[in-house]
């Protein structure tokens, strides 16, 4: 009688555990950030890529205006993928291009920039990744659209096709 109570506690503690790990097999850890954000853009204070003068962010995001920040950075191989996008998403007039160079070594960003041609209008350095921290960077490349001094949508990772093209009609 011991046995066949023991045998069944033992069954029922599989089955038990089981069910933990199938249940657990079918829940996605994978985290995905909200995509639209319409928070405020942290301030901050930048220095210009070539001139090395201090700026602060209110005097480059202007109200009324559409930005595209790009955090970007020679030696990250999706940046470099994603650059035509970024190229032809900075003919647009009304799209104001910002890039932040993120951790990384001055001639080797200015040769990536000559190589690939250079789309930002307004270009910074974040030679220690603060800046980036503050605006909740997880990486390189990361994109953000703001407008009146709010960002309405974070880009994880590379610009693909249907970001640019969001971003188009966004800004129309």
């Amino acid at each position: 009688m011991k046995v066949k109570i023991f045998q069944v506690l033992i069954i029922f503690l599989f089955v038990i555990i089981f069910l933990v790990f199938y249940k657990g097999l079918n829940n996605s850890n994978i985290y995905v950030p909200n995509k639209n954000l319409k928070k405020e853009i942290p301030n901050f204070s930048v220095k210009e890529f070539s001139s090395n003068i201090k700026i602060d962010s209110d005097k480059i995001f202007l109200d009324d205006e559409f930005y595209l920040m790009n955090i970007w950075a020679s030696w990250c191989v999706p940046c470099r993928e994603e650059h035509a996008l970024l190229v032809d998403l900075s003919k647009h007039k009304n799209l104001t291009m910002v890039g932040l160079n993120y951790k990384d070594n001055f001639v080797s960003a200015k040769k990536f920039l000559k190589e690939l041609d250079n789309p930002y209008k307004i270009l910074l350095t974040d030679p220690d990744g603060l800046i980036s921290i503050e605006w909740g960077a997880y990486g390189v490349p990361e994109t953000f659209l703001i407008h009146d001094k709010k960002i309405l949508i974070k880009i994880i990772g590379p610009l693909n096709e249907n970001d640019k093209n969001e971003i188009i009609e966004l800004i129309k």
